[in-house]
């Protein structure tokens, strides 16, 4: 621990009020609510899934923290007919990764017949390395119940859902699937979606632009992110597969983040996570703004105060809050009294 931090811990263990975490003092109940890194990285191939760990571990020293997810891919990336020796792989790989790594795996759909079978290889064996499971093509609130039995058979008692939103009757259904306890997070399937309206939206709905000014699609995304909001769970935006395109891929997630609500955005190739944690990030005004309030009203025993001919009270607190925690899950340089909230939590 540097001295500053040193200095850091020590104001933060001082006196009154301030021995609490903003978290517990700000978010009440909320503060055991989920907290995720901004990009979910997916690669379904045993090379380039192998990459995406090690890329995992580099980017967690340069940045602090880890700060993208890696999902290893049953669905896509298992080949017709190898379904159970893709299970298998992947249930090594997370096993075999590093202490610290942040592993997922997204499994096939609870009515396809490998379900069962990689719920039960690699939950079953590796549920204390990995962070959730992911599954696809979730209908109704029926389908997360079907996931979490399978889930308890193997033994994962205590792991986490991620769903995937892909149709229009799965959107009608957001509020009640975002609802249930073992769901932490929804995401948006942009191309099944579309493709389940069977031509009524134009291609051009699957694009990084069209995505975000087709009515039926936007609705989609309102109605995904206001699902999770409404329930604590994290909105995860849709793959863009402009994956060349640097600056179509910040300015699709940073219309993801601004406009519609998601704190969480998918990868589909190593060169689009640093755009999305670039776009998700807040900018270093609003940084530099929400730790000076923080610590302003960890000062004042979180009463009102007034900063800059402006009132504050623990509604803006919770607001700037939030703020300070975008950026440490984006690898934002914060102060060291912010930073040890981190390594205390």
């Amino acid at each position: 621990m540097s001295t500053a931090e040193e200095s850091a811990f020590h104001a933060v263990h001082s006196v009154g009020a301030s021995l609490l975490h903003p978290r517990d003092v700000l978010l009440g109940v909320q503060a055991a609510g989920v907290q995720l890194p901004v990009c979910d990285h997916y690669s379904g191939v045993e090379l380039r899934m192998r990459k995406s760990l090690q890329l995992q571990a580099e980017m967690t020293q340069e940045f602090g923290t880890c700060v993208f997810d890696v999902t290893l891919d049953c669905e896509d990336g298992a080949r017709v007919g190898g379904e159970v020796e893709h299970a298998a792989l992947v249930t090594e790989l997370a096993l075999h990764a590093a202490p610290d790594a942040r592993v997922a795996a997204r499994v096939h759909p609870v009515d396809h017949p490998s379900f069962q079978a990689d719920i039960a290889t690699i939950a079953g064996q590796a549920a204390s390395r990995l962070v959730h499971i992911m599954v696809p093509k979730v209908e109704s609130l029926a389908d997360v119940v079907l996931a979490e039995q399978a889930l308890i058979q193997a033994g994962a008692h205590n792991l986490p859902l991620h769903v995937l939103i892909e149709s229009p009757a799965a959107v009608h259904r957001a509020f009640e699937i975002a609802a249930h306890p073992r769901v932490q997070s929804l995401s948006f399937g942009l191309m099944d979606f579309v493709s389940a309206h069977g031509g009524a939206i134009p291609s051009h709905g699957m694009g990084a632009l069209g995505q975000f000014t087709h009515p039926l699609v936007v609705r989609a995304k309102l109605e995904i992110s206001s699902a999770c909001h409404a329930h604590g769970k994290v909105p995860a935006h849709c793959v863009v597969t402009e994956f060349n395109d640097v600056q179509v891929m910040r300015a699709a997630a940073a219309r993801a983040a601004n406009e519609f609500g998601y704190t969480r955005m998918w990868s589909i190739h190593p060169a689009q996570i640093r755009p999305i944690l670039e776009a998700m990030a807040p900018d270093e005004a609003d940084i530099e703004l929400a730790c000076t309030i923080v610590l302003a009203a960890q000062a004042a025993d979180w009463a009102p105060i007034s900063y800059q001919g402006q009132l504050h009270d623990r509604a803006s607190y919770r607001y700037f809050w939030h703020i300070i925690e975008r950026a440490h899950h984006t690898g934002r340089v914060l102060p060291p009294e912010i930073k040890m909230y981190f390594q205390l939590h």
